[in-house]
Order: C-alpha cells, then sequence, then structure tokens
C-alpha cells in the first residue's frame, strides 16, 4: 500500500495560526487595529488576502483572538493561590508581580489591548474584562489600606492610578531581551511601589 501524500498547508507554508497572528498584532500595534486593512496585513504576510481567510474568518476576529490572548493571561493571574490567600498586601504584592510578568511574556498583546479606542463591540467587550481585572487590584489596594499594611494619607484613587500607570507604561519601553529580565522589572516594580525612593536609615550616607 503506497504511504499518503502529506496534506499541504493552506496559505504560505510555515504559516499557522498563531504565527498569522503575532504578525498582524505587531502591524495593529504599529499602524493601529482600525488603520489596518486585510490588504496591509496580507502584505506583511507576504500572503493572499484570501489566503488569511483560511486562517481566520475576519480581521475582527484576528482582534478578538489578540485580546483574549492578553486577558486570560492577567484574568488567570486571579485564580492562583497567592491572589487569593493571606494579607492584603501580600495578595497585592503577588497580583502585582504576576502582572509585570505576564505583561512582559505577551508584550505586543498587552500593548494592543492598553491601546484600544472601544469603537468596536470587541474593544467594548475586552475594555470591560480589563476594567474588571482593575477593580480587583483597587479592591486589593483597598483592603491593605483597612488592614492596615499600607499607608492611608494617600487617596485611593490616586494610589489605584499610579500603580495602573507605573506598570500600563512598561509597555511603551520594555525591551524583551534586554540588559533587564522580567524578574529584575517585577522586582524594581514592587520595591518602588511598596518602599519608594528613599533608602532606609541605616543604608545612608551621613
Amino acid at each position: 500500500m503506497p504511504p499518503k501524500r502529506p496534506v499541504p498547508r493552506r496559505g504560505r507554508p510555515g504559516y499557522d495560526q498563531a504565527t498569522v497572528l503575532r504578525i498582524a498584532v505587531d502591524v495593529f500595534n504599529r499602524h493601529g487595529y482600525e488603520a489596518t486593512s486585510m490588504g496591509v496585513l496580507a502584505d506583511n504576510l507576504g500572503i493572499s488576502k484570501s489566503a488569511i481567510y483560511h486562517h481566520v474568518p475576519s480581521k475582527g476576529d484576528l482582534l478578538r483572538l489578540a485580546l483574549d490572548h492578553a486577558l486570560s493571561g492577567l484574568e488567570g493571574i486571579l485564580t492562583e493561590s497567592g491572589a487569593s490567600s493571606g494579607r492584603a498586601d501580600d495578595r497585592l504584592e503577588f497580583v502585582l508581580r504576576r502582572t509585570v510578568a505576564v505583561l512582559t511574556e505577551r508584550l505586543p498583546f498587552v500593548t494592543l489591548l492598553l491601546r484600544l479606542r472601544g469603537n468596536t463591540e470587541v474593544e467594548r467587550e475586552a475594555l470591560e474584562r480589563r476594567r474588571t481585572f482593575d477593580h480587583t487590584i483597587a479592591g486589593l489596594v483597598d483592603a491593605a489600606r483597612t488592614e492596615g499594611s499600607v499607608r492611608s494619607d494617600i487617596d485611593p484613587r490616586t494610589t489605584t492610578r499610579l500603580l495602573f500607570g507605573t506598570i500600563n507604561s512598561i509597555v511603551e519601553w520594555y525591551k524583551p531581551g534586554g540588559p533587564l529580565s522580567p524578574e529584575k522589572l517585577a522586582d524594581d516594580v514592587i520595591t518602588m511601589v511598596f518602599d519608594g525612593l528613599h533608602l532606609p536609615a541605616a543604608a545612608r550616607i551621613s
């Protein structure tokens, strides 16, 4: 019996949905989602527009897949034991540290999420999921204030906004593979958030 002939790949050889999605996210981030047509995507992929439809039904489906990849990583943090047990400040530190880890692991996808404008139903659904995640972190900040483990003299809304601003800004400047590892980045963020810039008195030069 002759061996079965391999089934040819659809689209450009070596491309699968994950590869198409990764390249599409890079293009969305460079040009903006709305300004990116299927023709632009096809040019960047080096395949025809019809070949893209072998992988996804539409540009909107690419966006949905990309945003779900970012959000599922963030939402997954809240199901981990470190996010649900222990002192509130310990849980807050755990969630912030893991958020930095997910952001660096899925940097292009989280970048796309943070740049959404809410112009489509897909974007609005993603923004609602993101708000739910943000509210959970805000709740941890409030719980830590209540238990007396973090300072209460700063307006809680200011604290929450500064936390989000600090972590979200990472997508604009962090370079994966550079001298700053994701682990060291997370350590630095946690130190800045909980200890600030002042040296402990014992470590200061008199």
